[in-house]
């Protein structure tokens, strides 16, 4: 395709258009330019004359562009102005005006790359080889006791430890950095601290217990057949099995001690059926039991011993047993109600003809969030397994109408996520409780990660308590998991550059629910563009290679979405018993992808996979 000089023209008069917007954007952000930290003072110009060039639609001046075989300003992120005007200046060139001078405080390329690499380093630690990515994964529980588990995770390839503050305690926490770093210390490997903060947790809350009964069932085959018996562990309920068995049955000691190999122990179950343990063993004073048919044993259920001769008789009844934890099965077309009292939920009770006499009912952890739900917005429980429609609000409760669950229905528990996308939540994104870890973090961490960042007050409710406990130059990841935090990205970016160093995290599972899964891939693109224009580092988090870490096996999807992870400049793994092999494989995966990208544009090396064909 030819393109006459008045076509040329057009083009340049864009470009001027994107760059007079630019400016405008920077009188506007003035006020705000100021403040940035000094690190951030180029970064946050740059943002800003990103947000002008996407401002338009520039789809037609890209192809043009292409076919001009220029660049089509699709990898100008960290450096939009000189891309901007190096462009103009070619265009110009082709039909004889006046080049633009590029000055020497806009960022170049080679700038651009050098300042996400100094901000990466700066909040995660340097990268001792391989790829530029750094692997972030959560610390188990075990950590705090198992120094080998901490040192094999670092010396497999973990690069940054995180530690989840609404898991577990300080004491336990201080024990995962005294192991973080004594591990740190033996492989040489620096290894910064990132602890998260909660936020505020709209969850279901409790649900009524169900009776104290123990179901008893021994393995059967395909035809029904007992193919192994269950294993029965008889011995007070604090006196743990020493190994895993099917049922713990608790009873006194001194019930125990007249009791031996060989004897059987007959009963009545719940349901007025004769059964039997057969005591195979004792270990301690504990004893071993099978049991061939399934049974159900509940609290004060008598025991005797049949089929040996005894001096006198024994009997003894079965002690506490725990409460059994419920849940309520939600269908399609069920109504489930909310209510801002803290009282037990409960499923639904049935009348005749199975017709509903109470819905079902749960309360929430937050009950404020009422005042801000309206009739017709959309509700997930559950990582969105479970999918409603608000009908009804009032002060004290709210009507939903389940849209969607699993066929056959789906089971709700006591402390699942609830989301609410489409309600304008006035809630902060830091509780007292954060304020209050937020004082242990910064005495013992390297970096704080902001849940539930909605926009720039949130930022500088964070930055001015970090302020109050003296922690100069402490790293803050900020974590977008909401349509709000999404909207208000470069607000958010430009309050967090008043701070350095400063990382955004993309917490892709409420991310999803929250925006759509229709809309999660478009969504963590535009993410990704914006914080490069910022210059500042990513996290991409959320399930990466969460079934190899839980099972030892990835699925494909897992390998492809590793593989993407490459644009980002950090990885977080869950974590799972198979986290090291986990993270083994990510660094893999990484290194290999290094010949393969760079941030979001491809490169071209020889390929490596597939024979070349004979060029004579």
């Amino acid at each position: 395709m030819r393109f006459s000089n008045d076509d040329i023209v057009t083009m340049i008069e864009q470009l001027d258009t994107i760059c007079e917007a630019a400016r405008k954007l920077e009188e506007q952000y003035e006020q705000q330019l100021s403040t940035v930290h000094l690190k951030f003072k180029k970064s946050a110009l740059n943002l800003l004359h990103y947000m002008a060039l996407r401002h338009q639609n520039i789809l037609d001046l890209q192809l043009k562009l292409e076919r001009l075989g220029v660049s089509m300003l699709d990898r100008a992120e960290g450096h939009v102005m000189t891309s901007l005007l190096t462009v103009r200046n070619i265009l110009s060139r082709i039909v004889d005006h006046k080049p633009t001078e590029i000055e020497k405080t806009f960022i170049s390329v080679d700038e651009g790359m050098k300042l996400i690499r100094a901000n990466t380093s700066a909040l995660l630690g340097k990268k001792l080889k391989g790829s530029r990515v750094r692997i972030m994964v959560t610390l188990p529980t075990e950590a705090a006791d198992d120094k080998k588990f901490v040192y094999e995770i670092l010396a497999s390839g973990m690069n940054c430890a995180r530690i989840n503050c609404a898991h577990d305690d300080e004491e336990i926490w201080r024990k995962m950095i005294d192991n973080v770093k004594w591990a740190s210390r033996k492989t040489g490997r620096n290894c910064p601290i990132c602890m998260d903060l909660g936020g505020p947790k709209l969850r279901t809350g409790s649900i009524k217990a169900g009776p104290r009964v123990i179901h008893i069932q021994p393995s059967r085959d395909l035809f029904g057949r007992v193919s192994a018996p269950a294993s029965v562990w008889l011995a007070p309920l604090e006196m743990l099995p020493p190994e895993k068995v099917d049922a713990h049955i608790p009873l006194p000691l001194d019930s125990l001690r007249d009791v031996g190999k060989g004897d059987r122990i007959v009963f009545k179950d719940t349901r007025g059926k004769n059964c039997t343990f057969s005591v195979t063993g004792k270990r301690g004073k504990g004893r071993w039991a099978v049991c061939n048919l399934s049974a159900y044993v509940m609290m004060g259920t008598e025991l005797q011993i049949k089929g040996k001769e005894r001096k006198k008789e024994w009997r003894a009844q079965v002690g506490e047993l725990p409460e059994i934890e419920q849940k309520i099965l939600l269908r399609m077309g069920d109504t489930l109600k909310l209510h801002r009292a803290p009282l037990p939920g409960e499923p639904a009770e049935y009348g005749s003809e199975n017709t509903v006499v109470k819905p079902a009912h749960v309360s929430c952890t937050l009950p404020e969030v009422f005042v801000d739900i309206r009739q017709g917005e959309r509700i997930l429980f559950d990582d969105g397994k479970i999918e409603g429609v608000v009908q009804s609000v009032s002060k004290d409760e709210i009507g939903v109408e389940i849209t969607y669950a699993k066929e056959g229905g789906a089971k709700l528990g006591a402390d699942k996520g609830i989301n609410l996308p489409e309600s304008n939540l006035g809630m902060s994104g830091l509780t007292n409780m954060d304020r209050e870890n937020l004082r242990f973090i910064v005495k013992h961490a390297d970096v704080v990660n902001m849940s539930f960042v909605n926009e720039p007050q949130d930022v500088y409710d964070l930055l001015d308590e970090i302020e109050k406990l003296h922690a100069d130059h402490f790293g803050i990841i900020l974590k977008i998991e909401t349509k709000r935090g999404c909207k208000n990205l470069p607000a958010i970016l430009l309050a967090a550059m008043r701070a350095h160093p400063v990382g955004i995290m993309i917490a892709r599972g409420d991310l999803a629910i929250e925006s759509g899964w229709q809309y999660m891939a478009e969504i963590q693109e535009e993410i990704l563009w914006i914080c490069e224009a910022a210059h500042i580092p990513i996290v991409w988090a959320t399930q990466v290679l969460e079934t190899l870490s839980k099972k030892g096996r990835p699925s494909r999807a897992e390998i492809t979405d590793a593989a993407m992870a490459q644009r980002t400049e950090c990885v977080m793994l869950n974590k799972g018993p198979h986290i090291v092999y986990s993270i083994q494989m990510l660094d893999k995966i990484l290194k290999s992808m290094e010949d393969y990208y760079r941030k979001k544009g491809f490169l071209l090396p020889e390929l490596k996979t597939t024979d070349f064909l004979q060029i004579k």
